[in-house]
C-alpha cells in the first residue's frame, strides 16, 4: 500500500536551511518555523501586527504545527514590525498554504456526482465537501484487468470497506474504520473498544487547494488511488515468487463516472521488476519450501505488466436495512462482529444475514413487484450465443421469490454492445465473462454494508471453460489438474486481500473441468454427442445456466449445500427429473451405465432447499410475528430434502479432510459409495473404449491423452471422497433442545467396511488399469507447441490414485477418528465396531497380497507397496500420530519384515525387479523398525 509524502515536511526544510545560509535580517519566517528573530530581542510586537499574522494563519493544521504557531505568529509580527510603512497590514506569505480552489479549477471540466470529479488536461481532482469528513461511506475496489493465469484473473471482485475522510492540516486521510469490534448498547465500552483495536490508513495526501469560498469544499489529487490499495502486489508475489513493484509514474487514471450515488475512477496501474530472479543453483536442490521464481507466462515482456483497478465511492443507506440473525441450520452468507456491551451473553459473536434490500411496493398485496428489484447487468463481453443461458440462470430465482410474494424481484438486464461505462462499479450487479490460461471457475461474491449485511453490490465472474469445455478436444488448451493444494493456492490468490475474502468465493473449477472433459469423452465415444452438434449445443446451454443459477444463488447471499443430493435414490435419477434438493450443490454429470435409463445430464432449475433459504432471507413478516415465523422456518431443517452442509462440512481445499461421508463435492444420490462403484465403472468402460478406438485424421492429437486423463481425474476424485467413511461421522445442525437427534452418530461399520473394500480392491488391483501398447504408443503430442509432455506414462496416474488413496487411509487424524470411534458409541454396541487394526491390516493385505501368494510383483504394485512402506517407514520415526496408532503401525511392521524374510528367503520363479524389490523392502522396514525417533 502506497502512501504520500507531506510535502510540508519537505517545504520546512528548505526554509531552515535557507534561514540558515542567508543574513540574520533576511531570515524567513513562516507558521511552521519555531525560529525567533535573534536580532531584536526586546521588540514587542504591535498590536495591529499580532492581529494580521493571527488573521494570515490557516484556520486548520496539525497538532504539531499547532504547537509551535504562537512563536511563529510572534515572529511574523516582529518581522511586521520592522517593515516599511504601508507594508504592516500585509499578511505574511504562507508558502505551503493551498492554492484557492476556483485558480486550481480555472478551465477544469466539473462531472457532478457524490464526489464531484474536476479534470483538465491530464489532471483530475476529487471534490471532497466539508460534510463528508468524519461521515462513513463506502470504498470499493475490483479487478476488471490482470495477467490471466495463477489466479490473477480479470473481472474479480476485490475488497471493499467502510471508510472517512480526515483532514489533519493539510493533509486529507482515508480512513478504513474497524468494525470488527463493537459495543453498540454501552456507550462507556465504546470508548474502550476504539482505543483498543485501531482503523487502517488506506492513502493520505496534501490538500490540494483552499477551502470553496461557498460550499466549503476542498479538492484532493486523485492520482492518490494510484498506489496498491487492494495490496494486489501479495497476490502477485505470491503467484510468481518474485517481488513486482508498484510503478506509479506509468499508472494512470483511464476513465470516472459519477452519479448522485456512487463515483467510480477506473485507473490502469504497472507492477513491475527490475530483473527477473534465476531459480536457486547448486549441487543439491534447495531445501523443502523455498521460493522458487516462476515467471509471468501470458504476457510479453515479464518484467512488466499492467492491472486494472476499478474503485467506487458510495454513500451508506442513509436509512440502515432491518437486520436479520443468521441460524445455523441454513446456509446464509452472514456479516459476522463480535459485541463487547455486555459479558454475561453466551456467544459475543453476533452473525447478520447478508441480503438485498426487498420490500414490496403494497405490502398488504399477496403478490407484489419489489419497491427496487435486484438487477443484474449482463456484460457486452458474454458471447451472444450464450447471453439466453446466462439470462435464464439469473431469472431462474424468480420462482422462489414468488412463492414469497414477489413478482419480478430479480431483473436481467443486457449492456450495450457499444456501451462506454465500466459494470464493475459499485452500483450494478454484473454478470462478466473471462478466461485464463490456466484454470477455469466462476464465481459469485458480493458486498454488504458492515452494519446490516445489507447486500450493496455483486459481481459474478464467469469462465468461458463452462462453455468451452464441452468442446474441449477441438479448441481448448487448459489442463484439468488433480492437485487441490494448486487449487487452493489459485483461488487464494483470487481473493485479493485476506481479510476480505469473499462470501461466495466459489471453487465450481478444476473438478468441473474433468468432469466435462469425462463426460464429453464417454458420450462421444458411445456415439450420444459431437462437439459441433445440437446435441452438445444444448448441453453446453444448460451447463452455462445450471453455473449461472449457483452464483447467482451466492450473491443472492447462500451458501453452499453439499447434503442436497442425500435425499434422492440412485435409481430414480434415471429418469428425468431434478438431481438434487439444490442448485447451490457441486454436481456432476448424470451418465448412466450402459443399458441404464437417461436421467437428466445437468441439473437446471433450483430445489427445496433453495425455496426454503431464499423464504428466510426474504421472507416478509410483521414485525411482532417475525421471530416466531423465521423459528418455525428454521425447525423445518429435519426434514430430509432441507438437509444442509457447507464446505467446512466437505472439508478439502484447505478446509480440513470432513468427517461427514454424506457431505460431498460431485456425488449424486443417497449412497455415495453406490455412486463411486459406478463412476469407477464409467471410468474402466472409457479406458476399455479408449483402448479399442482407432485414430481419425485430422482429429487433435491429444484428445485421447486427455480422454483418459479425465477418467483417471474421476478415479482421484471418487478415492477422495470414499476414504470419509473410515473413522467418518455424521453429522446434523440441530440446535440444542430442538430435536432427539444426535449432533455425531458414527458412521456404521459395515458401509466403513464396504467402502474399504472399494479402495483396497477397486483401485489397488493393477488389473484396473491394464491398456494395449497399440493405444500407448499412439497417444501423441502436439508437434506446433514448443512444451509437450513425452510418452503417456500409465504408471504414474496409477501411482498419483493409489497414494491418494493410501493418504486418506494412512494419516494421523484418520487414525485418532478410529480410536475415538468406542466414545461414542454405546458399551451393548460395540461388539463388532471397526477398528484401527483392522483398517490396518485390510490396507497392508491387498498392499502386499503377492507375498502370501508367492507370485511376482509388476511396476504399479511395486510403486503402490513402496508408498505404503513409506508411510509405515515415516509414522515410526516421526512424531504426530497417536500413541496407539504408532504402536499398532509398529505391529504391522514387524508382521511384514516377517513375510518379507521368508518371501526373500524362497524367491522362486520371479522377475529380478521383484527380487530386488523385496530385498530393498526389508532393508527398508528394518531400518524403519531400528531407528530412533524424530521426535516434533
Amino acid at each position: 500500500m502506497s502512501f504520500f509524502f507531506d510535502h510540508h515536511q519537505l517545504n520546512l526544510r528548505k526554509i531552515h536551511a535557507q534561514a540558515r545560509t542567508q543574513p540574520p535580517t533576511q531570515c524567513r519566517v513562516s507558521r511552521r518555523c519555531t525560529r525567533i528573530n535573534r536580532h531584536v530581542p526586546n521588540a514587542a510586537p504591535a498590536p495591529d501586527a499580532l492581529k494580521a499574522a493571527a488573521v494570515a494563519a490557516p484556520a486548520t493544521s496539525a497538532p504539531a504545527a499547532s504547537a509551535s504557531r504562537p512563536v511563529a505568529t510572534a515572529s511574523a509580527a516582529v518581522a511586521s514590525a520592522s517593515a516599511p510603512a504601508g507594508a504592516a497590514s500585509r499578511p505574511a506569505l504562507d508558502p505551503t498554504a493551498p492554492k484557492p480552489f476556483a485558480e486550481i479549477t480555472r478551465d477544469a471540466k466539473e462531472t457532478k456526482g457524490y464526489i464531484s470529479v474536476w479534470t483538465k488536461d491530464e489532471k483530475t481532482w476529487l471534490e471532497i465537501p466539508e460534510a463528508s469528513f468524519r461521515k462513513p461511506f463506502m470504498l470499493m475496489a475490483n479487478i476488471s484487468n490482470s495477467v490471466g493465469e495463477r489466479g490473477l484473473y480479470a473481472s474479480q471482485m476485490g475488497p471493499s470497506w467502510m471508510v472517512e475522510w480526515r483532514k489533519v492540516g493539510n493533509t486529507v486521510q482515508l480512513v478504513a474504520l474497524n468494525e470488527e469490534f463493537r459495543s453498540p448498547d454501552d456507550k462507556q465500552m465504546a470508548f474502550a473498544v476504539k482505543q483498543a483495536f485501531s482503523d487502517s490508513l488506506l492513502l493520505s495526501t496534501p490538500v490540494a487547494s483552499a477551502a470553496h469560498p461557498e460550499r466549503k469544499s476542498i479538492l484532493i489529487d486523485a492520482n492518490a488511488l494510484l498506489s496498491d490499495i487492494p495490496n494486489y502486489g501479495r497476490n502477485i508475489e505470491a503467484a510468481f515468487r518474485i517481488s513486482y513493484n508498484y510503478d506509479r509514474a506509468n499508472s494512470q487514471i483511464v476513465s470516472t463516472r459519477t452519479q448522485g450515488d456512487f463515483t467510480t475512477l477506473s485507473t490502469n496501474m504497472h507492477f513491475a521488476t527490475a530483473r527477473i530472479p534465476l531459480p536457486p543453483t547448486g549441487p543439491t536442490p534447495p531445501p523443502p519450501g523455498t521460493p522458487i521464481p516462476t515467471p509471468p507466462k501470458n504476457v510479453p515482456d515479464a518484467r512488466s505488466f499492467f492491472v486494472g483497478y476499478v474503485y467506487s465511492f458510495m454513500p451508506l443507506p442513509e436509512k440502515p436495512m432491518a437486520i436479520r440473525m443468521a441460524d445455523p441450520r441454513l446456509g446464509h452468507f452472514t456479516t459476522a462482529y463480535t459485541d463487547l456491551s455486555a459479558d454475561i451473553k453466551q456467544t459475543n459473536r453476533v452473525h447478520m444475514i447478508n441480503r438485498w434490500r426487498l420490500e414490496k411496493k403494497d405490502p398488504k398485496a399477496a403478490m407484489s413487484e419489489p419497491v427496487a428489484p435486484i438487477t443484474y447487468w449482463l456484460d457486452k463481453n458474454i458471447p451472444v450465443r450464450y447471453r439466453k443461458a446466462v439470462m435464464d440462470g439469473v431469472l431462474e430465482w424468480n420462482k422462489a421469490f414468488e412463492a414469497i410474494g414477489f413478482k419480478n424481484a430479480i431483473v436481467a438486464k443486457q449492456q450495450a454492445d457499444d456501451a462506454n461505462w465500466d459494470n464493475m462499479d459499485g452500483k450494478h450487479a454484473s454478470v462478466r465473462w473471462f478466461t485464463g490460461s490456466d484454470v477455469g471457475f466462476a464465481i459469485g461474491p458480493s458486498k454488504k454494508d458492515p452494519r446490516t449485511g445489507e447486500i450493496l453490490d455483486a459481481d459474478i465472474g464467469m469462465s468461458d471453460v463452462f462453455a468451452r469445455g464441452t468442446r474441449r478436444f477441438v479448441t481448448s488448451d487448459l489442463q484439468p489438474t488433480d492437485s487441490h493444494a494448486r487449487l487452493a493456492q489459485i483461488m487464494a490468490n483470487v481473493a485479493v486481500h485476506s481479510k476480505h475474502q469473499h462470501d461466495g468465493a466459489c471453487n465450481y473449477a478444476m473438478e468441473s473441468i474433468a468432469e466435462s472433459d469425462f463426460a464429453t469423452a464417454l458420450l462421444e465415444e458411445r456415439g450420444d454427442i459431437a462437439p459441433d452438434s445440437p446435441e452438445a449445443d444444448a448441453v453446453v446451454n444448460a451447463r452455462i445456466k445450471h453455473t449461472m443459477i449457483h452464483e447467482v444463488g451466492h450473491t443472492l447471499g447462500f451458501k453452499h449445500n453439499f447434503k442436497a443430493s442425500n435425499s434422492f435414490k440412485l435409481a430414480d435419477l434415471q429418469r428425468p427429473g431434478p438431481l438434487s434438493n439444490s442448485v447451490m450443490e457441486y454436481l456432476p454429470h448424470n451418465i448412466p451405465l450402459k443399458g441404464e435409463g437417461k436421467g437428466d445430464l445437468i441439473n437446471e432449475g433450483i430445489g427445496a432447499y433453495d425455496y426454503w433459504v431464499v423464504a428466510y432471507a426474504y421472507g416478509q413478516f410483521a414485525k411482532e410475528n417475525e421471530a416466531a415465523e423465521l423459528a418455525r422456518l428454521a425447525a423445518k431443517s429435519t426434514e430430509p430434502q432441507l438437509a444442509f452442509a457447507d464446505d467446512a462440512d466437505a472439508g478439502g481445499f484447505g478446509l480440513g479432510g470432513g468427517i461427514d461421508p454424506d457431505a460431498n463435492r460431485f456425488d449424486l444420490g443417497g449412497d455415495p459409495i453406490a455412486y463411486y462403484e459406478k463412476r469407477l465403472k464409467l471410468s474402466q468402460e472409457l479406458f476399455a473404449r479408449m483402448a479399442e478406438r482407432k485414430t481419425v485424421i485430422g482429429e487433435d492429437p491429444l484428445r485421447v491423452r486427455r480422454s483418459l486423463g479425465s477418467g483417471f481425474q474421476q478415479l482421484a476424485t471418487v478415492i477422495d471422497l470414499s476414504g470419509k467413511y473410515i473413522g467418518g461421522m455424521r453429522t446434523v445442525r440441530d440446535l440444542p433442545g430442538t430435536t432427539q437427534r444426535k449432533v455425531y452418530t458414527p458412521v456404521d461399520s459395515a458401509q466403513q467396511r464396504r467402502a474399504l473394500k472399494f479402495v483396497t480392491q477397486g483401485v489397488f488391483d493393477s488389473a484396473s488399469f491394464k491398456f494395449p501398447a497399440s493405444l500407448l504408443s499412439n497417444l501423441g503430442v502436439d508437434y506446433n507447441e514448443w512444451e509437450r509432455e513425452g510418452p503417456f506414462s500409465v504408471t504414474n496416474r496409477v501411482a498419483q490414485i493409489q497414494t491418494a488413496a493410501l493418504d486418506q487411509l494412512m494419516n494421523p487424524r484418520v487414525a485418532n477418528s478410529l480410536l475415538e470411534l468406542p466414545n461414542f458409541v454405546a458399551p451393548e454396541a460395540q461388539k463388532g465396531i471397526i477398528s484401527l487394526a483392522e483398517v490396518y491390516d485390510t490396507v497392508q493385505k491387498a498392499v502386499w497380497s503377492e507375498l502370501a501368494a508367492g507370485t511376482s510383483t509388476d511396476r504399479i504394485r511395486r510403486n503402490l507397496q513402496r508408498e505404503h512402506l513409506r508411510r509405515l517407514s515415516t509414522s515410526l520415526t516421526k512424531g504426530g500420530w497417536p500413541g496407539d496408532a504408532q504402536a499398532t503401525l509398529r505391529a504391522s511392521a514387524q508382521s511384514l519384515q516377517a513375510q518379507l524374510q521368508r518371501a526373500v528367503a524362497r524367491p522362486g520363479n520371479t522377475s529380478a525387479e521383484h527380487q530386488a524389490h523385496l530385498k530393498d523392502s526389508l532393508n527398508t522396514v528394518t531400518e524403519a523398525l531400528t531407528a530412533k525417533m524424530t521426535k516434533s
